[in-house]
């Protein structure tokens, strides 16, 4: 690789890597293993970065590398035989301020519960356009579907997530 597209690519890699681990956590990945697929990602990124690099919508595109990833390792024997480990035996982060920790990793959680709620379709775009901050555009591209079906899905998303007793107990909300 030239010193220049190098450069770009480190850039490109400082700048992304938080967005795409968050991506993966919240498209089901445990946080471990969204690391993993981000790293696999940006490794993919790196071997065709002369064609990342001269897209339209490069991060539509490093999206669609992340989400093709994630198939990837799921469709792994691997990934089946796996032991599972229940939510409440995955360590949790501490800090020392305490109560503000606590809160942070019950909504984090409760957020994790409900998108996990969702099917796989609706639950990719609700990440993309949500917490990503993709356009419905990138989205669409991200996920190889025209705008419209990102619009239907989304919208078929956040009523199931409007509705979801998880987010519910958070906003202290009713049905």
């Amino acid at each position: 690789m030239e010193p220049e597209h190098e450069t770009a690519y480190a850039d490109y890699v400082e700048q992304s890597w938080p967005s795409l681990v968050r991506a993966a956590v919240f498209l089901g990945a445990r946080p471990d293993e969204a690391e993993d697929l981000a790293q696999t990602t940006l490794v993919r990124c790196y071997t065709a970065w002369e064609r990342v690099s001269a897209v339209d919508n490069r991060d539509a595109y490093v999206y669609r590398m992340l989400l093709n990833c994630l198939r990837d390792t799921r469709r792994t024997r691997w990934w089946k035989d796996r032991q599972y480990d229940a939510p409440d035996a995955v360590e949790r982060p501490t800090t020392e301020r305490g109560g503000d920790a606590a809160e942070r990793v019950a909504v984090a959680d409760a957020v994790h519960r409900a998108l996990g709620t969702l099917t796989k379709p609706n639950r990719d775009v609700v990440v993309l356009r949500y917490f990503v901050q993709l356009s419905e555009k990138q989205t669409a591209e991200a996920l190889g579907v025209p705008a419209g079906t990102v619009k239907s899905r989304l919208s078929r998303a956040l009523a199931h997530l409007a509705a979801n007793d998880h987010l519910l107990d958070l906003s202290g909300g009713t049905k």
